[in-house]
């Protein structure tokens, strides 16, 4: 993110961003979500991490988690939000 300059960018700018290169969106911040939400995009996915321990082991975890058992959804298009104990999915549009 640093090397490329996204720290700079909006959110909506980074949505494009990931929408245009094919990529699926990490992140904790909501507002990514919920702009999805609202734009009516069905990409780029979203995954959402809502953890108690934000290490990266704790990250990868869950994500080779929402990657094996998820990747039609995300390649679809999906906000899935990773807590502690589960996954929850929603597909776009929502």
């Amino acid at each position: 993110m640093v090397d490329e300059g996204l720290e700079r960018l909006a959110d909506d700018q980074i949505l494009l961003k990931a929408r245009f290169e094919g990529r699926i969106l990490l992140t904790v911040d909501l507002d990514f979500g919920y702009l999805l939400a609202v734009s009516g995009a069905t990409l780029p996915s979203v995954i959402l991490f809502r953890l108690g321990n934000e290490s990266y082991e704790i990250i990868n975890g869950r994500l080779a988690e929402v990657l094996n058992r998820f990747e039609p959804d995300l390649i679809a298009g999906a906000i899935i939000s990773v807590s502690d104990r589960d996954f929850l999915v929603r597909q776009l549009l929502i």
